[in-house]
């Protein structure tokens, strides 16, 4: 399945040359990552030549200057070949934008262009061990000391830890509430930072997933990002766009777990004949393929609403990631059941997709708060 057959010529350019890396790059090596748990250092950095280190980020500040539009078509490309690490180049180009857009002319200067170049990689610290759904109720906290802030806290299933040089952190630094977090960029140099060991997880094992422990960690007033008390809006407006990254992903890895599906079937022959031509299972495929489709024209439909700055925006990107990470995750397990048995094996890469794309519905705001945002801008106007 191709992505699309009418896109503008730039961004068709787009696809292929992303297309052409993730073959020559992500493909080959996805399994080996995955058993080995290695996170790909070298390879994240070749992709910042093309331009994947800073997608949104303006290209005056060292980005691509590119649209949400073309940053979803990225994502799936990517996911085709490893939903790992096209995950974590979510969350790193996420992190970026929020610099790129929420930093004064000096934080942009100090810290976007090695973000962009990928030689600093960087990770979002917002979920707590006791706060992930209800992250306004965050613990972590950033007391004032002189000019100074110091920052007290854990967070918890942090991407990137440990191998991220740059941490976005919300804290505490007023009441409880949304209105009393604020946003701060912690440097893992930074005394008094530390991280747990890596947790031993499902999927996503291309990519160190740790705590970001900080005690007492004392940072200078300009590492402050935003306005004080306003960390909380800078979080969920980053969520916006990464909640798009991850849905994309999503479509990635299954389209990758449909298209094996095809070539599975057509190669293999029971009952007198080719798998492929059996209509029962042609139907289930026709299934896979309108749902993804069906997901797509709606993850585009929200990046187009957040390149707008369309006030739905937020509604229609939780709706977008609700439905993108169920259905990615329906599709690649409807794919492993095509496989029969060899579906379960690790060589053949669909198990790999499988558990890669259940944490989809999980992260960036699980699908349960999606339909908390979906419900409430739709009640809203009724108080």
């Amino acid at each position: 399945m191709t992505i699309a057959t009418s896109l503008p010529e730039d961004q068709q350019a787009l696809v292929e040359t992303t297309r052409d890396f993730t073959r020559a790059h992500l493909t080959p090596h996805a399994l080996d990552w995955d058993r080995d748990k290695h996170f790909p250092v070298d390879v994240l950095r070749k992709s910042a030549g093309l331009g994947l280190g800073g997608i949104y980020v303006r290209e005056e500040s060292g980005g691509s200057g590119l649209s949400r539009v073309d940053g979803v078509l990225v994502f799936e490309t990517l996911a085709a070949g490893c939903p790992s690490i096209a995950g974590y180049l979510s969350i790193h180009n996420m992190v970026a934008w929020m610099i790129d857009r929420y930093g004064d002319t000096a934080q942009r200067g100090r810290w976007l262009p090695r973000l962009c170049a990928m030689d600093d990689f960087a990770s979002y610290c917002l979920t707590e061990p006791g706060a992930g759904s209800d992250a306004a109720a965050l613990k972590t906290r950033a007391v004032r000391d002189g000019d100074d802030w110091v920052l007290t806290g854990v967070k918890q299933f942090i991407s990137g830890a440990g191998a991220s040089q740059l941490y976005i952190v919300m804290a505490r630094t007023g009441a409880e509430g949304a209105d009393g977090v604020s946003a701060f960029v912690v440097d893992k140099d930074d005394p008094g930072l530390t991280f747990g060991p890596n947790e031993r997880k499902m999927g996503w094992n291309a990519q160190p997933t740790r705590q970001v422990i900080l005690d007492a960690v004392r940072l200078p007033a300009d590492r402050l990002l935003g306005s004080e008390g306003h960390g909380f809006r800078i979080a969920m407006n980053g969520l916006n766009g990464g909640r798009l990254g991850i849905a994309a992903c999503s479509l990635g890895g299954a389209r990758s777990a449909l298209d094996r599906s095809l070539a599975h079937l057509a190669d293999r022959d029971a009952f007198g004949g080719r798998l492929l031509d059996a209509q029962a299972l042609r139907f289930r495929l026709a299934d896979m393929a309108t749902e993804l489709t069906a997901a797509r024209a709606l993850v585009q439909q929200a990046a187009q609403a957040l390149d707008r700055d369309d006030p739905q925006a937020p509604y229609l990107c939780a709706m977008a990631k609700r439905f993108a990470t169920d259905t990615g995750y329906s599709v690649a397990d409807r794919a492993l059941q095509l496989h029969g048995g060899y579906g379960y094996l690790s060589e053949y890469g669909i198990e790999k997709i499988v558990r890669d794309l259940r944490v989809h519905q999980i992260l960036e705001g699980t699908n349960e708060i999606m339909r908390v945002i979906v419900a409430r801008g739709l009640t809203e106007a009724f108080g």
